[in-house]
């Protein structure tokens, strides 16, 4: 019997394993949909899409209720996930929720209300990873930030010509160079994140409880392939970005500098395409124990005919990143300037050159405070991106509900 979502033992723990090894109430993973896992036999196990059967058996009688309206014959024309839309239908009617979202495809607004009710109703184990993690790396970040990062360089306002575009060359030399540390320590900040917040998801997808000790016992053996993923996706776009880079620093006349900064535009949208293509690589690697590979590849073909939803999708949740970034971070950047002994004036027109523990203290605080809302907001759209992309492509609604225990969806035998 297998009625797991399609992802490795979503909602399962240790604990659920007996002495001889077998898990106990959650049944053993299945493979992905194109045969892409070990042994390739999940599709052949189910009807391909579109050609779903509705639920065998629908339980009737005195005491008993009918399934959830809005499981009908989708529009999609894959699996049972929403009711077609005829006159006078305002919008879908609700399909079946045992947890944080509707098992149907969901818009936009369903699934960035899906990550924060995920984070509200899983708090503290949210807050047991993020919080902690952020303390970690903005304490590293501060460090680095006082001890290690050279002083920017000098420049002059009035050059022109190639001595200005040397200067150019330089102040993005030192910005990449300066920033380098900070995106390394983030990166790594937001790996242990993901992992743990990925099984959450998963998880509160079901409506079941989850705890911080099982999360991390779940995510721990995924830590390896999801670092080595993240590593490599920035390799192939740094990559892209060097080709259009490197004629920048190559080229001193001012036509050349022209066509460099085309180069770089160009490289910028492969860049930016890669990224999109490969989101949904960290997701399928957690949720599917995929090796990383066979994770992108599964990423490109969800992500295949909606790279232009998903991109929305991602700029939306980055929108709203950086409204959070702003509103908790100009607060406490005036109080860290004032505390240093600046003004707000000096800081922006660039006259200050150091700063001291006490403005590199209180911005630490607050960029604890931005990511410990940020990064799990980031990776709960990610996660719930992936369910959504599955749900249109594969009907994972279906087995969604046979694991959550819906009536109606008998276990397959």
């Amino acid at each position: 019997m297998n009625d797991t979502p399609g992802w490795a033992s979503p909602g399962s723990a240790p604990s659920d394993a007996s002495s001889d090894g077998q898990e106990t109430g959650v049944p053993r993973p299945s493979e992905p949909v194109d045969g892409s896992g070990p042994t390739g036999t999940w599709a052949s196990t189910q009807p391909p899409a579109g050609q779903w059967s509705p639920p065998s058996h629908t339980p009737t009688g005195p005491g008993t209720q009918p399934p959830r309206p809005g499981w009908g014959p989708s529009p999609r024309g894959q699996g049972w996930g929403s009711a077609p839309q005829g006159p006078g239908w305002g919008r879908q009617p609700d399909a079946a929720k045992p947890g944080v979202i509707p098992l149907r495809p969901l818009g936009v607004g369903e699934i960035l209300d899906g990550a924060v009710t995920a984070m509200r109703a899983h708090w503290r184990t949210v807050l047991g990873i993020s919080l902690p993690v952020s303390v970690v790396a903005q304490t590293a970040n501060l460090l680095v930030q006082r001890y290690l990062l050279p002083d920017p360089p000098a420049f002059d306002r009035n050059a022109t010509g190639p001595e200005a575009l040397r200067q150019t060359a330089d102040s993005l030399r030192f910005r990449l160079l300066e920033s380098a540390p900070s995106m390394l320590i983030s990166m790594l900040a937001l790996i242990f994140i993901t992992a743990v917040l990925t099984v959450v998801i998963s998880r509160s997808v079901l409506g079941r409880p989850v705890t911080l000790s099982d999360a991390w016992t779940e995510a721990r053996p995924r830590l390896l392939p999801l670092l080595g993923l993240t590593l490599l996706i920035p390799v192939l776009g740094a990559a892209v970005m060097a080709m259009g880079i490197l004629p920048v620093f190559l080229v001193g006349d001012t036509a050349a500098a022209g066509l460099a900064v085309l180069v770089l535009l160009a490289a910028t949208g492969v860049f930016l395409w890669l990224t999109v293509r490969f989101s949904l690589a960290s997701p399928a690697l957690m949720l599917e124990r995929q090796p990383i590979i066979v994770s992108m590849r599964r990423s490109a073909k969800l992500v295949r005919g909606a790279w232009w939803r998903i991109f929305g999708i991602l700029a939306l949740t980055m929108a709203l990143v950086l409204v959070v970034t702003v509103l908790v971070g100009i607060p406490f950047a005036g109080i860290a300037i004032s505390a240093d002994g600046g003004t707000m004036d000096s800081f922006l027109d660039g006259s200050i050159t150091g700063f001291g523990w006490p403005f590199l203290i209180i911005s630490a605080i607050g960029d604890v405070v931005v990511t410990t809302i940020t990064y799990p907001l980031y990776a709960g759209v990610m996660a719930l991106l992936y369910v959504d992309q599955r749900i249109r492509r594969e009907a994972l609604d279906l087995d969604l509900a046979r694991a959550a225990g819906l009536p109606g969806y008998d276990s397959r035998n």
